[in-house]
């Protein structure tokens, strides 16, 4: 099956009176559905891997390819635009906007995108909640919403431009247990039901446990 990501020899120091390699010549691939958990030891280069991969961060040296298409020579906005189109993001903490509504922050993205009009995104960003259990609280702010709640705010509003691909730092690092084993769940879901590929870095074993492959990472270097 033709790779939906693929890195290619990712490399990515940080030079200074102290350089630092985040991430040492890393090859990986991912399949269309596939559920993958990147791990390893704290400051092993897993977020910064998961970043790379996300082109949210440019490598040294390498390449990200998505969907067939090299981004290496890509520009900022270009890149942007790719990020998108393609993929949705999930961190630790959901980042909602406090000011702004859960319907809201949902729609903010595909807003961006520009792929539908505004009634379309409205009832689109409605439906995702919805869908995620949380269509009695599309008009609530952030403050008015429990952690486990915003955290599947967070990954409607990265369902929002329909990505084929799902990227998660940590996830569930900030839930307590039932919040996350709900939010393991959904993510799973999204590959194995929705046909998404989702990457997820994780430091909970039982979690990774789940997952379809695990990759192991050690000072930024893939060992398994």
């Amino acid at each position: 099956m033709t790779a939906i990501l693929e890195g290619r020899d990712l490399y990515r120091r940080l030079d200074g009176e102290f350089p630092v390699t985040l991430v040492n010549h890393a090859s990986l691939s991912f399949a269309p559905g596939e559920f993958v958990a990147i791990t390893g030891p704290s400051g092993s280069g897993k977020s910064s891997l998961l970043y790379l991969l996300g082109l949210l961060d440019r490598p040294t040296s390498g390449d990200v390819i998505v969907n067939g298409q090299s981004t290496a020579g890509l520009n900022a906005d270009d890149l942007a635009q790719v990020r998108l189109a393609n993929m949705g993001f999930v961190f630790q903490f959901h980042f909602l906007l406090p000011e702004f509504t859960a319907l809201e922050n949902v729609m903010m993205p595909m807003r961006r995108l520009g792929r539908w009009n505004e009634g379309e995104i409205r009832d689109r960003a409605a439906q995702i909640l919805t869908d995620l259990g949380l269509g009695d609280k599309l008009n609530r702010l952030p403050k008015q919403l429990s952690g486990g709640q915003s955290q599947r705010i967070a990954i409607a509003r990265a369902l929002g431009n329909d990505p084929k691909i799902i990227l998660a730092d940590e996830p569930t690092g900030n839930l307590d247990s039932k919040s996350s084993l709900n939010v393991q769940d959904i993510l799973l879901d999204l590959a194995h039901k929705s046909g998404r590929t989702v990457i997820i870095v994780t430091h909970e074993p039982p979690f990774a446990a789940r997952a379809d492959r695990i990759v192991h990472i050690v000072d930024g270097k893939i060992e398994a």
